[in-house]
């Protein structure tokens, strides 16, 4: 069953009060998404505390992660045979889930996201020797978005979706490189004998990956992203955009790390790249950015 079914499923069950959450979220779904659970409370007349065991009835850890449970069933339609929507929604429809999936699933993520951590990923890029960032199939695309990225910085930085070319670059590691190493699922066995393979050398592994995976077991540290999409079922949608988001929270980390000298170095790089570009159109806003 979908979030929605099993509210349905389970009103004979609840409280009063509780039976106001799910009328209010059965009537308008779409809004439930959207709202605090502060305005959730005052829509349904009941208290914080209700919805929140409203929420907790439903088998999620809290609010945020209903919330994001009840956006990719609306996405993925009642039968959750694929991540595909429903065959009738229209334009607005199928458009309006994917962005209401994919806002919940960002906003869980940064809820949810260790900082500590991210710290300690952002200091151990910047320290780095050599940086590799490896993925496959999926994970692969947001693998290559980080090279890019990077590739922008004064640091020697590779990519490859060759998963021979990554066991070479791993076993040839030392300490002072940094490999970042992608994975949804944290399940794939070749990215887990990487971070094996680099660890050996003293290498520090960084793994974007799911949590208690074992990729986030063996990587010196885990930024671990807990979104439920069965990417071994569904399309990677929600999954890949928290991936690339969490990639750009690394590299805003890495420029701040790197301090004033090394900003005024990617301007420079960010000013021969203009010539590769046609003029922007003429605007009030273009003319103040240049005199600035």
């Amino acid at each position: 069953m979908n979030t929605l079914e099993q509210i349905e499923a389970q009103l004979a069950t609840l409280s009063k009060s509780e039976r106001k959450v799910a009328a209010r979220i059965l009537a308008a779904p779409q809004e439930a998404i959207h709202s605090s659970i502060a305005r959730l409370a005052r829509a349904a007349e009941v208290s914080e505390p209700t919805v929140n065991r409203f929420c907790h009835r439903l088998g999620t850890r809290g609010f945020p992660d209903f919330k994001l449970q009840l956006a990719q069933s609306l996405a993925k339609g009642a039968s959750w045979v694929s991540r595909d929507v429903n065959d009738d929604d229209d334009t607005r429809g199928y458009s309006h889930k994917i962005f209401d999936s994919a806002l919940a699933g960002l906003q869980q993520v940064r809820d949810q996201l260790d900082l500590a951590v991210v710290q300690q990923a952002v200091t151990a890029l910047s320290q780095a020797q050599n940086v590799a960032f490896f993925g496959l199939g999926a994970s692969a695309v947001v693998a290559h978005d980080a090279f890019i990225k990077f590739l922008r910085f004064d640091l020697p930085v590779v990519w490859s979706e060759d998963i021979v070319i990554q066991r070479m670059s791993c076993i040839n590691s030392r300490a002072g490189d940094v490999f970042v190493l992608i994975s949804h699922t944290g399940r794939t066995k070749n990215m887990v004998e990487l971070a094996r393979l680099a660890s050996v050398n003293g290498s520090t592994v960084i793994a974007v990956t799911s949590p208690a995976s074992p990729l986030a077991e063996v990587a010196t540290l885990a930024l671990t992203l807990d979104v439920p999409e069965d990417t071994d079922v569904y399309l990677p949608m929600v999954s890949r955009l928290t991936q690339l988001t969490v990639i750009d929270v690394l590299a805003t980390g890495f420029i701040l790390a790197r301090g004033a000298a090394f900003r005024e170095n990617l301007k420079r790089v960010k000013e021969a790249l203009k010539e590769s570009r046609f003029d922007k159109p003429f605007t009030q806003e273009n003319a103040v950015q240049q005199k600035n």
